[in-house]
């Protein structure tokens, strides 16, 4: 089963980060305040990008590693949509990290 990985503008221009099988029921959930607890405080104004990844283990791996890029990042992901680049250069950075 495929799942996404989606990244949400908040109206206060945060950017949410989240995993879905089905990305436009999962926008519609948080635009009616029963998405996440964070958008529930932080309203979401648009869907700004969703990239489509193999499962749920595939999902929750790149959510995290997104959620550790600055805003700035996360916009440049969303213009360029390489989500391959952006999760190797993380584990790049990771792996030098733990070498340390």
């Amino acid at each position: 089963m495929t799942w996404f990985v989606y990244l949400i503008e908040c109206t206060d221009s945060s950017i949410y980060t989240g995993i879905a099988v089905d990305v436009a029921a999962r926008f519609a959930a948080h635009v009616q305040g029963k998405g996440a607890r964070y958008t529930r405080s932080h309203p979401p104004a648009r869907l700004l990008a969703a990239f489509a990844v193999p499962d749920r283990s595939a999902a929750l791996t790149a959510e995290y590693r997104i959620r550790q890029l600055s805003t700035t990042a996360k916009r440049a992901l969303c213009r360029t949509g390489d989500l391959a680049g952006v999760l190797a250069q993380a584990e790049k950075s990771r792996r030098q990290h733990n070498a340390t």
